[in-house]
């Protein structure tokens, strides 16, 4: 809801996808004067609920599995 252009589901850029999914982990990871950080956990977590409705149903997915393979090999 709300792309330009009326587009919705895959008539969505897979570019512009992946771009959400990234924007909103930054906003929510980054302290801003007005809020902090959300934990890293908290908002994969966000992302994982709002997989479908807010994100793309497959890309929210597989970026939070991504990032928390990622940190589990960081802490290694």
């Amino acid at each position: 809801t709300g792309y330009p252009n009326g587009l919705k589901g895959n008539q969505i850029p897979v570019s512009a996808r992946i771009m959400a999914i990234a924007d909103v982990y930054d906003a929510l990871t980054m302290e801003r004067v007005y809020k902090k950080a959300f934990p890293v956990e908290t908002a994969l977590a966000i992302i994982e609920n709002d997989s479908g409705k807010h994100f793309d149903p497959t890309l929210g997915p597989l970026f939070v599995q991504m990032m928390r393979t990622e940190m589990t090999q960081m802490k290694r």
